[in-house]
């Protein structure tokens, strides 16, 4: 009997990807992994285990009411796990915490294979599992624990899921304690590594798609482009990548690999210092046009630090524009 991947992102954005027959309801094969999805009747009785799914191919068996699923709910993609079995890999948004289903945070070791400096603006890490290769959502981030400290940062998977290594784009830091390592980082250093974690992921592509991305914050969505040149993809893709200076543009040759790839995507970028020569000088506010936002039907993925994500939000205001969906990740570099 064949199997399919399910990715169960809880409330917390903890993730958990559990295989599930063919034959077999996401209810089970949840509790087959031990992970206790809400449920109280298992039935179709109780709607206790309404969940959402994002993605993928599924029916629904007939052995539930309307009162635990109306019909206008599941077209919208409310789903009841105890009686949906999978036709294909899924993503299913679960609206408890990890916790409350007695599951929680994977944990992983790998081992550094290359480290890329680019100039004082960032470091590429690129890292080796050293068991089994983790799987993760496009966009998601882990957890990485520094070396000879106790403390970890945050960084967004740039590779693509199910690739034989992992990358991430890392802003340079003064005096940045993962900056710092990475300075004198060996080869075949091995990392603790905890994920994947976040809601700032990949949806299934039903309309056109608007990427804004800030600094380091490129580094998911060079995952996601990935994904999307593999497969395929039918609507047109924008992005704006937006830097304080431009030594910060990095990795602008794989944007521009993707835009031969991908026919429908394209890309500029912007700086914001104005004694830079960059053709285009601002910030992504500044070279958001109305047309991109396609009278409202785009869904807009935004990765940058917290002003970017408040400026963005105002001039959407300001156009009385509401995209169909808007996922964004703030990020604050550490120290």
């Amino acid at each position: 009997m064949s199997s399919y991947q399910i990715a169960l992102n809880f409330e917390d954005g903890v993730t958990r990807f559990i295989e599930c027959g063919s034959q077999e309801k996401v209810l089970d094969a949840a509790y087959r992994h031990r992970i206790n999805l809400p449920m109280d009747c298992s039935d179709g009785v109780c709607g206790t285990c309404k969940c959402h799914a994002e993605s993928g191919e599924y029916e629904l068996i007939d052995d539930y009411i309307d009162e635990a699923l109306t019909e206008t709910e599941a077209q919208e993609g409310l789903v009841l796990t105890c009686q949906m079995i999978p036709h294909s890999d899924c993503v299913i948004r679960v609206p408890v915490d990890s916790t409350m289903c007695k599951t929680g945070i994977e944990g992983f070791t790998a081992s550094v294979t290359e480290v890329c400096r680019y100039d004082d603006a960032a470091f590429e890490l690129t890292l080796a599992a050293n068991d089994k290769q983790p799987s993760f959502l496009p966009g998601q981030y882990v957890n990485i624990t520094v070396p000879g400290s106790e403390e970890h940062r945050s960084y967004s998977f740039s590779s693509a899921p199910g690739e034989q290594i992992m990358s991430f784009l890392i802003k340079h830091v003064p005096n940045g304690l993962m900056s710092g390592w990475l300075e004198q980082a060996k080869l075949g250093q091995e990392l603790q590594v905890v994920g994947p974690l976040g809601s700032f992921y990949l949806r299934s592509v039903t309309r056109p798609l608007l990427f804004l991305a800030g600094g380091t914050g490129l580094a998911p969505f060079l995952s996601m482009l990935e994904v999307l040149a593999q497969k395929g993809c039918a609507q047109p893709i924008q992005m704006i990548y937006g830097v304080t200076r431009e030594q910060d543009l990095v990795l602008v040759e794989q944007l521009e690999a993707y835009a031969e790839r991908l026919a429908n995507f394209s890309f500029i970028t912007t700086v914001v210092d104005p004694e830079s020569k960059h053709p285009r000088k601002g910030y992504v506010t500044h070279h958001l046009e109305p047309t991109m936002l396609y009278e409202g039907n785009v869904d807009v993925y935004l990765c940058g630090p917290p002003p970017m994500v408040d400026a963005v939000s105002d001039y959407m205001r300001e156009q009385n524009m509401t995209p169909a969906q808007f996922y964004y990740e703030r990020f604050i570099p550490s120290v």
